[in-house]
């Protein structure tokens, strides 16, 4: 498998120079130009990516499912997760994307607190929708990682940090709203994850697999079993 291990090694594949600095960038969408690398085929990125984006035409693959890559405005991705990314009908259309690495959470509580929060792991399908003023609130503190990348000294990582914080907390809100909002939607999804489990256990059939897991009725209903977790 592939392995695009820094950031420096993906402002490369994608056209940029060199970022400001070696372990967090915020990048503007409508710069990328993806250069025809085989590692688009199959690759695991190191860092952590928060991409929030408009007009954005494609594929992206998780594991062995497409997802489009236009559906919602803000989606993230944890490090080492598989992706695969289709360059013949791809339009980076308009947005923003914050990209930082592991190293940079080193000696900071949220280098742990960052497994706690669970849409690292939805996929792209399951990508939250925002209302403008959502929208408006994420840009300006993009905005601020971004400024304050351009001052590296003993200040930069604490404050940087700080603001990638704010920015996860607020998708915390945004995605409990999102919940209400399609409460109907969710009825029918927790009505199904209801049907499988009573077609498991009344089936006579014999259940070599054992005990449904979350992650056994997540792939049946085609949504992660973090985004299960949380209706």
């Amino acid at each position: 498998m592939n392995t695009i291990r820094s950031i420096s090694q993906f402002h490369k594949l994608v056209s940029l120079p060199e970022p400001l600095h070696p372990l967090v960038s915020v990048i503007d969408l409508a710069k990328i130009t993806y250069t025809q690398s085989e590692i688009w085929k199959g690759f695991v990125n190191r860092f952590y990516c928060v991409a929030l984006k408009h007009d954005v035409k494609g594929k992206l693959k998780y594991g062995h499912q497409y997802y489009d890559y236009d559906k919602g405005i803000l989606s993230f991705t944890a490090p080492n997760q598989v992706q695969y990314l289709d360059l013949q009908n791809i339009e980076c259309g308009n947005g923003w994307l914050l990209i930082f690495h592991p190293d940079f959470l080193l000696r900071h509580n949220l280098a742990n607190a960052i497994h706690q929060y669970g849409f690292f792991s939805y996929t792209v399908n399951e990508a939250l929708h925002l209302s403008a003023e959502e929208e408006q609130d994420l840009l300006m503190v993009l905005h601020n990682i971004e400024r304050e990348c351009k001052h590296i000294d003993k200040h930069t990582q604490e404050i940087i940090i700080s603001q990638i914080e704010l920015l996860l907390n607020y998708p915390q809100r945004f995605y409990e709203r999102q919940f209400i909002t399609r409460k109907n939607n969710n009825h029918h999804l927790l009505e199904k994850f209801e049907q499988l489990l009573n077609d498991h256990y009344n089936s006579p059939a014999e259940k070599p697999q054992g005990l449904l897991t979350v992650q056994n009725i997540a792939g049946l209903m085609n949504i992660s079993p973090n985004y299960l977790s949380d209706l």
